[in-house]
């Protein structure tokens, strides 16, 4: 194609866009548009239609127009992949002059497009100053509500220590006797769950502790451990035998809390003596560590029934006077049923208690804490109370 038909269809293209009022800026990117798809060979075939308001230019050119060289023309024409390119440009209200000579029409149409490249990057300056300013604003929320969630994490942390504190009471002054506990519930986010433990001086100087583990987890079986281990506590205090304490406590609780369910363990500690007595209901077997390197789990002649069971209380009671340096672990089923095998954890338990006998007392539950749950394939509340007799 020569110069003069490119020309010629630049000037088509202007007659037509300046008829039907097209913006200037529009215009400029159509006539480039033709400009470069003008090339060399026949002259490309040029019609133009006005309705709806829109003005439609199309080009027929003497080769086919790929989508990718389409999509690199400053104004995109219709879809395809053909030799006709159709353009659908907005008209205007009036008619607009455009200059006679190309020269001039090209600069007034390079002009309108510096014009409008200006104006974008007006725009865009705006736009990155306001997403600069939202940013900020943004940015200061964030550290806002990570400064308040931190303020709650930590008034929950307060909160949570000050319950461990009122659920697990500190061991008491047992003299001839060392006392240790591991506590940890089976949910991370909550401070305690069904187990619970409560242990006390009576009034004779012998020492008393209640283990138990009420069914089910989080804030509802807490309430129900707590109402065992406190009414076992009063009754003890008042004076109700030792045998009985299960059985009287589980009449008591019966119309109080009909559903609840719990297995409890007991313990009465004489310091002048070594000797040691359990009540059990329902719940695993003390283990005993003797001085000597042999363990054996303390089982009753007859078993008894935890409380909101059939025929609550303990039937038969389990004594033992201990030696100097002897052990004694309590705990809750948690300790032995990680790997879902309850007669295996307690042959691992006593194989723990046997290896870590001689460690202090203090550090003891948390030993065999960490190395019976080193695989947890059923996550429990878990308590672990150590109890070693060291006569003064």
């Amino acid at each position: 194609m020569t110069d003069d038909h490119t020309g010629r269809l630049r000037h088509l293209a202007r007659e037509a866009c300046a008829a039907a009022g097209v913006p200037a800026e529009q215009r400029a990117r159509l006539v480039l548009a033709v400009t470069l798809l003008a090339g060399t060979g026949p002259a490309p075939g040029f019609s133009t239609t006005v309705a709806d308001g829109r003005l439609s230019i199309t080009l027929e050119t003497h080769r086919p127009i790929g989508q990718r060289e389409r999509n690199a023309l400053p104004l995109f024409p219709t879809a395809g992949e053909g030799t006709i390119l159709t353009w659908h440009l907005t008209t205007g209200a009036e008619p607009v002059t455009v200059a006679a000579d190309d020269e001039t029409a090209t600069r007034d149409e390079m002009l309108a497009l510096v014009a409008r490249a200006d104006a974008i990057s007006k725009d865009q300056r705006e736009l990155k100053h306001e997403l600069a300013e939202t940013n900020s604003g943004v940015l200061a929320m964030y550290v806002e509500l990570e400064e308040r969630g931190e303020q709650l994490r930590n008034a929950h942390a307060v909160i949570f220590r000050e319950l461990e504190d009122a659920l697990r009471p500190p061991p008491p002054r047992a003299d001839a006797f060392e006392l240790a506990v591991h506590y940890a519930p089976s949910q991370q986010d909550s401070p305690t769950g069904g187990d619970l433990y409560d242990w006390f001086v009576l009034p004779d100087g012998n020492v008393h502790i209640t283990l138990v583990d009420a069914v089910g987890h989080g804030v509802t079986s807490t309430r129900h451990a707590l109402t065992v281990t406190h009414a076992i506590r009063t009754l003890a205090l008042e004076g109700h035998p030792f045998r009985d304490l299960i059985a009287h406590t589980a009449r008591t609780l019966a119309t109080i809390e009909p559903d609840l369910m719990a297995t409890v363990l007991l313990a009465r500690l004489n310091p002048a003596t070594g000797d040691v007595t359990f009540a059990n209901g329902s719940h695993p077997r003390p283990v005993l560590a003797t001085a000597g390197g042999e363990t054996e789990l303390l089982v009753a002649s007859t078993s008894g029934r935890g409380i909101g069971f059939p025929d609550p209380g303990s039937h038969s009671l389990v004594h033992r006077t201990l030696a100097d340096g002897d052990l004694l672990v309590i705990y809750t089923d948690g300790l032995v049923e990680s790997r879902k095998d309850f007669l295996e954890g307690e042959e691992r338990l006593l194989a723990a208690a046997r290896r870590n006998a001689g460690r202090p007392t203090a550090k003891i539950p948390d030993l065999l804490a960490t190395e019976m749950l080193d695989i947890v394939l059923h996550a429990d509340d878990t308590v672990v109370i150590a109890i070693r007799y060291r006569p003064r």
